[in-house]
C-alpha cells in the first residue's frame, strides 16, 4: 500500500475515531442518567431506548466520513474546508452538550432550544460541505433528519412532563 494510500485511510480514521470519541464521551457523562427515558412519559414515535446507541453510531461514522471527505477534497480553497470544517466541529461540540443537557440536567425545553441550534449548525455543515464535495454534504442528511426527530421528541417529552 502506497503512502497517498496509507495517509487517505488513516485521515478517514481519525476523522470517524473523533466522531466516535464525541459521543463516546457524552454517553460516558450521562451514564448514570440514562433511566431518565424509561421514568419519563415519551411521545408517539419513540423508539426503544436500545435504537438510540445504534443510530448515534452510524451517524457519527457517516459524520467523521464526510468530514475526511472535505478535509481530502483537492479542488476545495483551504479557506473553505476549514470554514466547513469549524462548522462541523461546532455542530460536534454542540451535539456533546445536548446529552448533559437533557440526561443530567433534565432541563427538558433548553435541551430543545439546544436541538434547533443543532439543527442550524447541521444544516449549515450541509450547505458548506455542498459546495465543496456534494456526497460528502448527502451524508451528513441522515443526521439532519435525525436531529428533527430528536426535537419532535425533546419537544414532546418537556410538554408531556412538564
Amino acid at each position: 500500500m502506497g503512502d497517498k494510500m496509507f495517509e487517505k485511510i488513516k485521515t478517514y480514521a481519525i476523522s470517524i475515531l473523533i466522531a466516535l470519541a464525541v459521543g463516546g464521551l457524552s454517553a460516558f457523562f450521562t451514564r448514570n442518567s440514562m433511566n431518565l427515558y424509561r421514568d419519563i412519559i415519551t411521545p408517539p414515535l419513540s423508539p426503544p431506548s436500545i435504537l438510540f446507541p445504534i443510530v448515534w453510531t452510524v451517524l457519527f461514522i457517516l459524520m467523521g466520513i464526510s468530514a475526511a471527505m472535505i478535509y481530502l477534497d483537492k479542488n476545495a480553497s483551504g479557506a473553505q474546508k476549514s470554514s466547513a470544517l469549524a462548522t462541523y466541529i461546532l455542530s460536534l461540540i454542540v451535539n456533546f452538550f445536548w446529552s448533559l443537557i437533557f440526561f443530567n440536567l433534565r432541563a427538558f425545553l433548553f435541551a430543545f432550544l439546544w436541538l434547533l441550534l443543532l439543527l442550524y449548525l447541521v444544516i449549515r455543515t450541509i450547505m458548506k460541505y455542498y459546495k465543496i464535495n456534494r456526497v460528502a454534504a448527502y451524508l451528513q442528511i441522515p443526521y439532519a433528519l435525525w436531529v428533527t426527530f430528536a426535537g419532535y421528541l425533546t419537544f414532546a417529552i418537556w410538554y408531556l412532563n412538564r
